[in-house]
C-alpha cells in the first residue's frame, strides 16, 4: 500500500509538471513566485499554521504539530489549487487561469508520544510570456519590424519526511527534512522580419537541487474548562542551491546559424544562490473542537541568497533582493461537531493575510493583500472517524500596484482538499 502511494506521488507531481503551476510576470525573478503556504486546509485560513494543532488535519506549517492525533489513526490529504488572475498595466489588461496540484501528504504515529508525516508540494513556480515590437523610428527604419518576446516555465518543488515527539501534556517537538528539486528554463527571443538580419535567442535553463532543516516547536496551556492558549515557533535553514545553469545566445537567419555563446555553471561552485532562511512565530486562542483564531507572523531575509546579479535568477537591473515577512490571521468555527443537523458540523473558516515579496522593483516594495473564505464538508464513512471530509476554499487578493512600471495583479483562487482519517490496528469487539 505504501509502495503504491508513493508511486501515485511521483506520478502526480510528473503531470504537473508538465502544465504551469502559475502563469505572473513577477514569477521572471529569482526563483519564481513562492507558493501559498500549506494545504487547503491553512490555505482556508489565511495561511496560519504555526501553532495550530488539530487531531483531524495535517498541518504541514510546524513539523512539532504532527503529535496532534489520535495514537492510532493514519490521515492523508490531497488538494488541487486553482490560479485566476487579472492584470493591469498602464491601461493594459489581461487574464491568467491555471489549474494544479498543491499537496500528497501522509501522517501516521510511530511510537507512543511520536508521529510522522512524508509529503510533497511546490515551493515556487515560474510562468510568464509577454511580447512588444520595437517602435524607435530611427531603429526599424533600417532594420525593418523587430519584436521582443520572452517566456518562462518550471517549478521548484519540496519533498519532506518530519518526525515530532511529545514532552509532557504540553510540549511538543519536531524536526523537519526538505529536499528541494526541479528546472526552471527561461527564453528571450530578438525576432527580426526582415530576412537579412540573423534573430536572436537568449536563455538559461536551470536544474536545481537542495536541502534544508525545519525544526519546530508548539505550547499549550489551559486557560479554563473551555479555553486553551497555544504557542509555536518554526526555524527553517537556509538552503545552498546545487546543480546546473546553463545560459546560452543563439543566431539563426535565412544566411547562418551560429551559437554566440555558451556557458555551464554548477551551482555551489561556480556561482552560489541559496534559498533563505525563514523564522515564523504563531499563538492561537481556541475553545477545542469549537473554534479557533490564530495569528502567524513569518520573516526572511534574502539580501544575502546571491540573487543579485546571478546568471538565470535576475531578469533585470530593477530586481533586487530584499527581506519577505507576512502577517497571517485564521479563524474557524464548527457550530456542533456531532449534531444531527449536517450543516453545524460543517467547519467554516476565514482569514487575512498580507505580505511583502522577497524582492523590489525599481527600490519598491511588492506586496500582496487577501482574504480567505472556506469550509470542510465532513464525510462519513462506516468503521472510519469523523474527520474525513473536502475541503473547499476561495481566496481574493491583489499584488503590485498600478503606479510607476508595476503591474497590478487582482486574484480569485480556488483550493479543493480531501482529507482522510483511518484507523489502524483496532481490534473490533464483534464479528
Amino acid at each position: 500500500m505504501l509502495a503504491a502511494a508513493v508511486l501515485a506521488v511521483c506520478a502526480a507531481f510528473s503531470a504537473r509538471g508538465q502544465a504551469a503551476g502559475t502563469f505572473t510576470p513577477y514569477s521572471i525573478y529569482g526563483v519564481g513566485d513562492l507558493s501559498q503556504p500549506g494545504t487547503a486546509y491553512n490555505k482556508t485560513m489565511g495561511g496560519v499554521g504555526v501553532a495550530l494543532r488539530n487531531n483531524g488535519y495535517i498541518n504541514v506549517l510546524n513539523p512539532a504539530s504532527v503529535t496532534a492525533r489520535d495514537s492510532i489513526t493514519f490521515m492523508s490529504d490531497f488538494s488541487l489549487y486553482g490560479d485566476n488572475k487579472i492584470f493591469h498595466q498602464e491601461g493594459i489588461r489581461s487574464a491568467s487561469n491555471t489549474f494544479n496540484i498543491n499537496d500528497l501528504v501522509m501522517s501516521f504515529p510511530l511510537w507512543r508520544h511520536t508521529a510522522m508525516m512524508v509529503g510533497i508540494m511546490p515551493y515556487s513556480d515560474t510562468g510568464f510570456g509577454y511580447s512588444f515590437n520595437y517602435t524607435d523610428p530611427d531603429l526599424i527604419g533600417h532594420t525593418g519590424n523587430i519584436t521582443y518576446s520572452a517566456d518562462g516555465t518550471g517549478s521548484l518543488y519540496r519533498g519532506f519526511a518530519a518526525f515530532g515527539f511529545s514532552l509532557g501534556r504540553h510540549l511538543s517537538l519536531g524536526a523537519q527534512w526538505n529536499y528541494y528539486f526541479g528546472n526552471i528554463e527561461k527564453t528571450y527571443y530578438t525576432t527580426f522580419n526582415d530576412a537579412s538580419y540573423n534573430s536572436i535567442r537568449n536563455g538559461t535553463s536551470a536544474k536545481l537541487t537542495g536541502h534544508s532543516l525545519r525544526v519546530g516547536m508548539q505550547y499549550e496551556q489551559p486557560l479554563g474548562p473551555k479555553l486553551t492558549l497555544g504557542l509555536g515557533a518554526t526555524y527553517n535553514t537556509p538552503t545552498k542551491l546545487g546543480g546546473t545553469m546553463e545560459s546560452s545566445r543563439f543566431s539563426a537567419g535565412s544566411a547562418a546559424s551560429d551559437t554566440l555563446y555558451y556557458k555551464m555553471d554548477n551551482l555551489g561552485k561556480d556561482a552560489v544562490v541559496k534559498l533563505a532562511g525563514e523564522m515564523a512565530f504563531g499563538i492561537t486562542l481556541k475553545n477545542p473542537g469549537r473554534w479557533m483564531a490564530e495569528f502567524d507572523y513569518s520573516r526572511a531575509d534574502w539580501t544575502k541568497c546571491g540573487l543579485d546579479g546571478a546568471r538565470g535568477f535576475t531578469a533585470s537591473k530593477a530586481f533586487a533582493a530584499t527581506v519577505a515577512d507576512a502577517y497571517r490571521f485564521g479563524f474557524e468555527f464548527i457550530p456542533n461537531r456531532n449534531d444531527i443537523k449536517y450543516m453545524r458540523t460543517v467547519a467554516y473558516r476565514v482569514g487575512a493575510y498580507h505580505k511583502n515579496d522577497y524582492f523590489l522593483l525599481d527600490g519598491k516594495k511588492v506586496a500582496a493583500t487577501g482574504i480567505t473564505l472556506g469550509v470542510t464538508l465532513p464525510i462519513y464513512i462506516m468503521y472510519l472517524g469523523g474527520y474525513n471530509g473536502v475541503t473547499l476554499g476561495v481566496d481574493f487578493g491583489q499584488r503590485g500596484s498600478v503606479s510607476g512600471s508595476m503591474i497590478r495583479e487582482r486574484y480569485i483562487n480556488f483550493s479543493i482538499g480531501v482529507n482522510l482519517y483511518d484507523h489502524w490496528f483496532q481490534k473490533f469487539q464483534y464479528q
